[in-house]
């Protein structure tokens, strides 16, 4: 094996070790279905960039939740209109880590992940010259298996794990001591990492790291501009696989059902109304399939929070219906939160969407019809290409998770990555989080930068006037002062640096930088 990652011109070599486990039945299935677009954005990330200098990584990808042990059924009820964001982020990093030229190793169940880390059973030795996995994907489930499998040696790979995580944990659920003393409880919590090892679905939660995955489809140009040119007839196509989602929409959905034919994935016809016309669970190509005929616009309920179908939608040129949520919902007021590590607000059924804006996502109270009307109006006189974020494009996650594996490193503290030069230091006023303070200034928080600032010299730099300063793990707005006494506090406990905190009395010194448009993950000095 070649010491150097070079950039692959195919998936095949990815196709074995998918099609002897079954578990991986669903990935295996995208994988194939996008292989051609995946070859063409890695040819196209290297005409690009120099990606000729790099290591290639042994990796070890063990997703928890696919595993029969896990209990979670998740491969299974792929088929059948279960969730399938967790199986779309798996499928992307796994063809993306083979593209960027990495040596994979793909486990699926606990036997699959004793083999591959050299654990004896029934005390005969394996044949198997075991591999040191530089870099190791999992979920929490699989960090779960890992630990119990490892038990007191997962230690030394403990800065080489990466969680795939969903939703995103929150430092002060991250840290066990913090979240037993403040009752902070998740089964998912805990864990002691360091908070940016967390990588997202979606960029929520800067103190863990955006991942994202890939959206479907992406044309050429050519077709693009058909699909611009192609009379849509009206209609609209509802999000929502399972008929109880669909449960008291009814005055909604009668609404737009007078201005659009209404379309329907349905798991079963009952209790949905009966003038939608139901196509019943479909596969993913034949969703594109009814998005790209002729649909104008995809509906949301308000549930499923955060999925990858809208941002398909919008990619095959419909407009989105995104319901708020009043009240903003959160692990505090909905049972679908209550067990995540976060006290994250949800307004609206997809936040990310909403931050996109008209004229492609258009917010509706789902209870206001004159607000329906508004909305289906506008989108019924107005014509919009596909519209597509670049990080969500199979070129952007290459270039995005490139630099992460070259750059981002939890096992020595000498790296300083992203650069010190993209710092820039923004004061957060009294009840104001840094994640609140950077996005103000068009910047956003970056807990890289956490420790740099924890110094009472440097504040001096930064123009922050420390008469006196302790050093305390009292809290999650730490480094922070008092502006009439011009005390200085300092953070003690690195795992509780956090972007999502405020304090009433306080003033948070937070570390935001730039970042490349529709690429948030990376600061302009980052390429």
């Amino acid at each position: 094996m070649s010491d150097h990652a070079v950039v692959r011109e195919s998936l095949t070599g990815l196709y074995p070790s998918l099609e002897k486990r079954v578990q991986f039945r669903w990935i295996h299935q995208r994988i194939r279905s996008m292989e051609d677009i995946w070859v063409k954005a890695g040819r196209s990330l290297s005409a690009k960039y120099n990606l000729t200098d790099r290591k290639a990584k042994q990796i070890l990808v063990h997703p928890g939740v696919v595993t029969d042990e896990s209990g979670a059924r998740i491969a299974e009820a792929a088929f059948n209109g279960g969730p399938l964001g967790e199986l779309v982020q798996w499928s992307d990093l796994i063809s993306t880590l083979h593209i960027l030229g990495h040596h994979l190793h793909l486990t699926a169940s606990i036997p699959d992940l004793k083999h591959f880390l050299g654990i004896k059973r029934g005390g005969c030795p394996t044949h198997h010259t075991k591999v040191e996995a530089n870099l190791i994907y999992t979920d929490i489930i699989g960090l779960r298996q890992i630990q119990a499998t490892l038990q007191a040696s997962w230690i030394k790979y403990r800065c080489r794990i990466r969680v795939l995580d969903t939703f995103g944990t929150e430092p002060d659920f991250n840290h066990a001591d913090w979240a037993k003393e403040h009752n902070l409880k998740s089964p998912y919590g805990s864990l002691n990492l360091i908070p940016m090892q967390f990588y997202t679905m979606f960029p929520h939660t800067p103190d863990n790291t955006f991942l994202g995955f890939v959206v479907q489809h992406q044309r050429s140009s050519e077709e693009t501009e058909r699909l611009k040119s192609t009379t849509r007839q009206n209609q609209a196509l509802v999000y929502g696989k399972r008929a109880t989602f669909w449960e008291g929409k009814g005055a909604y959905l009668d609404v737009i059902h007078k201005y659009l034919e209404i379309h329907g994935t349905v798991d079963q016809s009952a209790g949905i109304p009966d003038y939608v016309k139901n196509h019943g669970i479909i596969r993913g190509t034949e969703v594109q399939a009814l998005l790209r005929q002729s649909k104008k616009v995809f509906v949301g309920l308000s549930f499923p929070y955060e999925g990858p179908a809208p941002l398909e939608a919008l990619a095959n040129g419909c407009a989105f219906l995104n319901p708020r949520l009043h009240p903003p919902q959160s692990r505090l007021n909905t049972e679908f939160f209550k067990d995540k590590p976060n006290i994250r607000e949800v307004t609206s059924q997809h936040p990310y969407a909403e931050a996109i804006g008209e004229p492609y996502v258009w917010m509706v109270d789902m209870h206001n019809s004159t607000d329906v009307e508004r909305a289906l109006t506008a989108i019924l006189n107005q014509t919009i290409g596909p519209y597509l974020p670049y990080e969500f494009s199979c070129e952007g996650m290459l270039q995005r998770v490139n630099i992460l594996i070259e750059k981002q490193d939890f096992c020595n503290s000498t790296g300083s990555w992203p650069p010190l030069s993209a710092l820039q230091v923004v004061k957060a006023e009294a009840k104001t989080s840094c994640k609140q303070a950077c996005q103000k200034m068009g910047l956003i928080c970056e807990p890289a930068f956490f420790p740099h600032l924890n110094s009472a010299d440097n504040h001096a730099k930064y123009g922050i006037d420390c008469q006196t300063s302790e050093i305390s793990d009292s809290h999650l707005v730490f480094p922070a002062y008092n502006s009439s006494s011009k005390h200085c506090v300092l953070q003690s406990d690195p795992l509780l640096f956090s972007c999502v905190r405020s304090d009433q009395s306080l003033i948070r010194i937070c570390p935001c930088r730039d970042y490349i448009k529709d690429q948030i993950a990376l600061c302009q000095a980052c390429i």
